[in-house]
């Protein structure tokens, strides 16, 4: 990235409390506790007498640069209380691995060891010591028969309905040889629930349609007609908007790009695929977002084989066929929801994407220098809309594509109306 971008990182200025407790997934913590880090947070870590029998408390010391706490009544705590003072003034305390054991803990309400006890005196709302709530996130790890049997999905729905946030688990192989529902999630997606978690929430009950990506107009069976659009921007688009509380769809052009965490995603690869499942999903959306570079034109007929050259010096010609305008048939419907389209454009940005919100008859336009941003990590961003344009970020700087989309997502959040 160039001097003149700017990326701030996920977590800055978080302070986190990592409890592990006995498992052999603890060695995953080890990497959670390093992204946490790296995402700009101060994490402080407490561990139950199985977590250490699994992974030392110098390991994680080195990497949270903090010393680790393991004792109730551990004496470099000037007023002998650690579980008290762990958790005020944290913006979270995560349990990465939680066993079945411990869930069962939370559930009873059980404090007889250190991270028990911390959670339970944990701030759950603000009082007159001025303690701010203090989130409870959990991501079990445990045997396949122990996460499905009665017993611990009891104590899941009871911590759940006493405030905690129990994250997924995932299958495969297990320690013990079995394979199955149990594992604890990979580190990267703990860090992006944590993300979406402690983020504001400005589209709460909203449903978001988001196209990405470009799509791919076949030729033949090898060839075809696409364009240099990674979807970057429009699945960090995503992820935002789920972090912003959304419930989100995704329908992707052909990217190699992950889907983001808590996101619906349907994948496409024509113009003609990606309007039939966008028109009929947008009604039931309160915003769609047309961040694809849609192909304009597509081959009029398919070769069923592929052209050859056959020696020939003359190049096959193509009839061509216009795609249908998603963004505009979107924006036609009687029951259209918020429409903000993209403009990706080599030149004159604000000249052309001010005629395309005319020509769309919708009220966003984000424009962006095409050959500028494709495939890159980092953008800048024009917003147009009937009252001028303005800048994002609004020095002209270029910045993050995932710091981008959130304040994107922030600004959108504000212009959308309020329905009964």
């Amino acid at each position: 990235m160039t001097e003149t971008t700017r990326s701030r990182p996920d977590l800055a200025g978080r302070r986190l409390v990592l409890g592990l407790t006995g498992g052999i997934a603890c060695y995953k913590s080890a990497e959670l506790l390093r992204l946490l880090v790296k995402a700009g947070a101060e994490v402080h870590v407490a561990m139950t007498d199985g977590a250490q029998r699994f992974i030392t408390t110098e390991t994680l010391q080195a990497l949270s640069g903090h010393p680790v706490t393991t004792d109730t009544w551990d004496a470099r705590e000037p007023n002998g209380m650690p579980h008290i003072n762990l958790t005020r003034g944290a913006d979270a305390v995560v349990i990465a691995p939680a066993s079945a054991d411990f869930i069962a803990r939370l559930a009873q309400g059980r404090a007889d060891d250190l991270l028990s006890l911390t959670c339970l005196a944990r701030p759950l709302a603000s009082g007159a010591a001025d303690a701010r709530p203090v989130p409870l996130i959990l991501a079990p790890a445990m045997n396949r028969e122990m996460w499905s049997h009665p017993a611990t999905q009891r104590n899941v729905a009871q911590v759940q309905a006493d405030g905690a946030l129990v994250l997924g688990v995932d299958a495969g192989a297990q320690a013990c040889g079995e394979i199955g529902d149990g594992r604890m999630i990979e580190a990267a997606a703990i860090v992006e629930d944590l993300i979406a978690a402690l983020s504001p929430k400005p589209l709460a009950g909203k449903r978001v349609l988001i196209t990405a990506g470009p799509t791919f107009e076949a030729i033949d069976p090898v060839r075809g007609i696409t364009n240099l659009s990674s979807g970057k921007m429009g699945f960090s688009l995503a992820r935002a908007a789920r972090e912003a509380g959304a419930d989100v769809t995704l329908v992707a052009g052909p990217v190699h790009l992950d889907t983001p965490r808590g996101v619906r995603r349907i994948d496409v690869r024509s113009a003609q695929q990606m309007h039939d499942a966008v028109l009929p999903a947008a009604p039931l959306h309160d915003l769609f977002i047309a961040t694809a570079a849609v192909a304009d034109w597509r081959p009029a007929s398919l070769s069923a084989h592929k052209i050859k050259k056959d020696g020939k010096k003359i190049a096959p010609t193509f009839e061509l066929s216009e795609n249908p305008d998603i963004l505009a048939a979107v924006a036609a419907l009687p029951d259209r929801p918020y429409c903000v389209g993209f403009a990706a454009e080599s030149e004159k940005l604000e000249h052309h994407a001010r005629e395309k919100l005319l020509r769309k008859r919708v009220p966003l336009i984000v424009g962006n220098l095409g050959p500028a941003t494709f495939g890159r990590d980092d953008n800048a961003l024009l917003l147009v809309d009937a009252d001028g344009a303005r800048a994002l970020p609004e020095d002209g700087s270029r910045c993050d594509k995932q710091e981008l989309a959130r304040a994107l997502m922030q600004d959108i959040a504000r212009r959308l109306p309020v329905r009964d």
